[in-house]
């Protein structure tokens, strides 16, 4: 994945999570619904720039950005404990 498709994953998490917003705020969605959306988004969007973070790190250390892989929910989650 290149960083171009990394961002345009990130606008599209960012433009559900923006419509999940107001389909709540419209009744057409519960608070329950939205919450547990946003949690898997939260995550998605975690992975997203963690991946790019990666991409540039290799970059800049003369790596292959393609070699950086998208680590796991509870990598991304959790690595700063």
């Amino acid at each position: 994945m290149t960083d171009d498709a990394v961002h345009t994953r990130i606008d599209a998490l960012i433009a559900e999570e923006h419509a999940l917003r107001e389909k709540l705020g419209a009744g057409e969605i519960s608070e329950s619904e939205e919450h547990a959306r946003l949690q898997v988004l939260e995550t998605q969007l975690d992975q997203a720039w963690d991946l790019l973070r990666q991409r540039r790190a290799r970059r800049e250390f003369g790596e292959n950005p393609d070699d950086a892989a998208t680590r796991s929910a509870n990598t991304v989650e959790n690595y700063r404990n």
